[in-house]
């Protein structure tokens, strides 16, 4: 996910103060992988994001995020499944 944050001029500010344009910043990313039949979920967390949050912030970050890569995954499986139905085996 990234997040641009607005251009703000200060009042004045020509267009050409030579300011740099603003830059993408990932902060928090997740990632569904696929091998064969098996999905995984992962996030992860911009490591300076991580710093700044507190001990509570983080656990409670964490816990959201595991339910979140939880659902996406097992969306993702389904969807999966729908779409790539296991064929009869020859037996």
């Amino acid at each position: 996910m990234a997040v641009n944050p607005p251009s703000q001029k200060p009042s004045g500010a020509s267009g050409n103060s030579g300011e740099q344009p603003a830059k993408d910043v990932e902060l928090l990313r997740v990632g569904i992988a696929r091998e064969g039949k098996q999905v995984s979920a992962q996030w992860a967390l911009h490591p300076q994001l991580k710093q700044d949050l507190q001990p509570d912030e983080l656990k409670e970050l964490t816990d959201l995020m595991g339910k979140v890569t939880t659902i996406v995954g097992t969306r993702f499986s389904e969807i999966l499944a729908e779409t790539e139905p296991d064929k009869p085996g020859t037996a």
